[in-house]
């Protein structure tokens, strides 16, 4: 088996970088490269090639690669303790949930209590499970179109694109989909009382960086609050500095029942949490919920230096800066019809339905982005990029819309 295994590794490792699959489940695209290191904004592949990585690993390294007070907490707590369960006590779950909320304290002027995982999607699960837990006899989530919330068929039916939903049918039931910035039809069925809850991206990332209509989430917050509804916002990709904020619903000053975070929390290490006022997180009982991996020491350890860490650099200081400069740089390239989102959470628009296409140009050109619609460019770098590393990225992206473009006049 050892032979056969470090056979297959030769074959890659001789065949100029090319990935074999093996015995990988089919789940994603053969990979066009495979990253072997990481510092900072920079990735290298197996041939010693750099890029600038402006995706993030899907807005995950908001300190970038191989942070160094990451880097050490986490090796410190693995020649400690990595794992003990969750019957037990770890002194760091304690001070991570201490941080966050203390984080969202000053957000809402609210304390709350946080149940930890090991995803987005688990953080979502545990929203949903609170929202009927809070309102026994009623069942029903709303949700809006363009949506992400997780690939669970818990989340996936929550998730509001349903050509993800086609594979997986009959997808569980009790969540109904409306227009993202509809208010009216969210009220409507409010108004029905089998509402448990509402669950909402205050900045849609995977739906198309889509920002909501002004207005459109307080009043959709008062709403839940008038018919007795939890009113629930994923951040899970949003949150922690991105947008310019510590949470994308600082813009319109809102104070959410639950907040769902992942991605950045861990830098890297997969991490997930849920949080929710005392008085809706109390409505859980003991065995109601839980999470073998949750909120174990050496995924702790990693939270704390990253949390840490991003408020030692004021994280959302450091987002709206670098903003600036990245969504003029790509608004003033041709082939760009706007630039959508906030903070470093942004989506180029092109003028061509090929966003795919570039994305691939601008890996050849060095540059890690992602297509999150047929016409948008997903932008997320770490929040600690430099104006330097954005003038670079702009111009290997304009460099590759260019060459599309090119390629698309002679064919």
């Amino acid at each position: 088996i050892v032979s056969r295994t470090l056979y297959r590794w030769w074959r890659w490792h001789d065949g100029g970088g090319l990935m074999i699959q093996g015995q990988i489940m089919n789940t994603y695209p053969e990979p066009p490269v495979t990253f072997v290191e990481g510092r900072g904004t920079v990735l290298v592949d197996s041939q010693g090639k750099e890029y600038l990585d402006f995706l993030s690993g899907l807005a995950v390294t908001s300190l970038g690669h191989a942070r160094k007070e990451v880097v050490d907490a986490i090796a410190t707590q693995a020649g400690v303790l990595t794992h003990v369960s969750n019957l037990y006590g770890n002194l760091v779950r304690s001070e991570v949930a201490g941080i966050i909320d203390e984080l969202l304290f000053e957000a809402t002027s609210v304390h709350g209590k946080v149940f930890f995982c090991n995803s987005g999607a688990e953080a979502n699960e545990c929203a949903l499970k609170l929202a009927r837990r809070m309102n026994p006899g009623r069942f029903r989530i709303v949700t809006t179109t363009k949506s992400f919330h997780g690939r669970t068929l818990a989340t996936l039916a929550a998730t509001g694109q349903p050509e993800k939903h086609a594979p997986f049918t009959p997808m569980p039931e009790g969540f109904d989909l409306v227009e993202f910035g509809d208010l009216d039809a969210v009220t409507k069925l409010l108004s029905t009382g089998e509402i448990a809850g509402v669950l909402v991206e205050a900045l849609q990332a995977e739906g198309g960086i889509n920002t909501p209509p002004k207005g459109y989430l307080p009043a959709l917050q008062q709403a839940c609050r008038d018919h007795g509804a939890l009113f629930m916002v994923d951040e899970v990709q949003s949150g922690l500095g991105r947008t310019g904020a510590w949470f994308a619903f600082q813009d319109e000053d809102l104070s959410p029942d639950v907040v769902t975070l992942a991605k950045s929390l861990g830098n890297g290490m997969p991490v997930g949490a849920c949080w929710a006022k005392e008085h809706v997180a109390d409505m859980f009982s003991v065995g109601d919920h839980g999470s073998t991996f949750g909120g174990q020491p050496l995924a702790m350890a990693a939270a704390k230096a990253t949390l840490e860490t991003l408020v030692a650099i004021d994280a959302p200081q450091k987002a709206s800066h670098a903003s600036s400069k990245l969504a003029k740089g790509l608004s003033d390239l041709s082939g760009v019809a706007k630039v959508r989102g906030r903070g470093l959470l942004l989506g180029a628009e092109l003028n061509e339905a090929n966003a795919k296409e570039v994305t691939l140009a601008a890996l050849d050109h060095g540059l890690v982005v992602n297509a999150v619609a047929p016409n948008v460019v997903r932008f997320t770098p770490p929040l600690t990029v430099s104006d330097n590393e954005i003038g670079e990225a702009i111009l290997r992206f304009g460099g590759a819309l260019d060459e599309v473009a090119a390629k698309g006049s002679l064919s």
